[in-house]
């Protein structure tokens, strides 16, 4: 991740919200399917809600890390914090079970440095490991970070000027990416990927309830969610490596 001096915290800090993005995290991996206990490793803690989610799992045994490169928790139990600066993680090759990486990647940096943020993600997932990574959806039409539509649509030089004339920001200091782009970083970094478009709508509509457009977005079949792919607001995927 890059310095604080350019790139600010974006993280939401309502905990309620983090435990209900990670039983979506714990129901896509299908954690409870997987022999315990498990060494997971929450990059990007934020207000540290996803990684107190697991660190006091009911039915989970995790040993629980979360690393950030500065510190906004708001809880703070049952897991070990270590503060980072950069992409490189301070841990072995091969030593987590679990990684999950949740809108962290468009926050480190550019291409070289998104690049370098999934090498590492794959050097210290186990060989039979699993990853979850979320991402801005760049083709979104409503940017979530700044509240502008068509923001991230617009070619990098004119993005800061959109947000100085909408006076929402001095600086655009994210990187949300496309599929096309995201999965060929995945390749580079010699990562097998599964895009969890459909599987992720399901699971946030059952946990979160379907209200106003998301419960006839809800009524959809397969095949018409699938027509929605390419603007959908998040890119979500499990990862793993090449086998």
């Amino acid at each position: 991740m890059t310095s604080t001096a350019t790139r600010k915290a974006h993280a939401p800090l309502d905990v309620a919200s983090r435990s209900a993005k990670g039983l979506k995290i714990e129901r896509l991996l299908s954690l409870a399917d997987r022999t315990q206990p498990l060494r997971l490793l929450d990059i990007g803690t934020g207000n540290g809600g996803i990684a107190h989610y697991f660190a006091t799992h009911d039915a989970l045994q995790l040993e629980v890390t979360s690393v950030d490169i500065v510190d906004i928790r708001k809880v703070s139990a049952g897991y070990t914090f270590v503060q980072i600066s950069g992409t490189k993680l301070p841990f072995a090759d091969r030593y987590f079970d679990i990684v999950i990486s949740n809108h962290v990647i468009e926050h480190v940096g550019e291409r070289e440095a998104q690049t370098d943020h999934l090498r590492e993600v794959s050097r210290v997932m186990a060989a039979s490991g699993l990853g979850y990574l979320a991402v801005p959806n760049r083709w979104m039409v409503n940017e979530p970070h700044y509240r502008l539509p068509f923001l991230s649509w617009l070619p990098h030089a004119l993005r800061t000027p959109y947000l100085k004339l909408t006076r929402k920001g001095d600086f655009y200091d994210c990187e949300p990416l496309s599929t096309n782009e995201l999965e060929n970083l995945l390749k580079n970094a010699n990562l097998a990927f599964k895009h969890l478009h459909i599987e992720s709508i399901r699971e946030t509509l059952a946990i979160e309830g379907a209200h106003g457009m998301a419960r006839w977005i809800g009524l959809l079949p397969d095949w018409a969610l699938m027509l929605l792919k390419s603007v959908t607001p998040t890119l979500i995927y499990r990862i793993e490596h090449l086998r």
